[in-house]
């Protein structure tokens, strides 16, 4: 597991040089667009973040998940590998990160549409 570890971008990396990574390419506002946390919204600081995604680690995970497949551009978790926290997910060796996802509110509005689509069309597949 060490092993795949070294290949995470988000192992040994800190909740604050992370947040700070986030808000350094993207900004406040598009990060709040993306990921709709109130700790990006209201008086929005890196300790206030580090605050809130410390104490919810659902919260926290959305924001590794963005980090990891937005912003580092990784592929996407399959398998077993999609059950695992996002920190103790590994990836092939080889596999480096890319250029974050260039991000404005219209591409944001439709990856939330298109997920939302997703959404019901699954659930419509299952039957519920």
């Amino acid at each position: 597991m060490v092993e795949e570890q070294q290949n995470n971008p988000l192992h040994g990396l800190k909740l604050e040089t992370l947040i700070t990574e986030l808000v350094e390419c993207y900004d406040w506002k598009i990060l709040y667009a993306a990921l709709k946390l109130e700790c990006f919204n209201l008086n929005p600081s890196i300790e206030g973040c580090l605050k809130f995604l410390k104490k919810t680690e659902c919260t926290r995970e959305k924001v590794e998940n963005f980090y990891l497949y937005r912003y580092k551009r990784m592929p996407k978790a399959v398998g077993d590998q999609f059950e695992l926290k996002p920190r103790e997910r590994g990836f092939a060796a080889g596999i480096v990160p890319r250029k974050p996802m260039e991000l404005t509110f219209e591409s944001i509005a439709r990856m939330h549409a298109q997920a939302a689509e997703n959404f019901e069309a699954n659930r419509n597949a299952r039957g519920t």
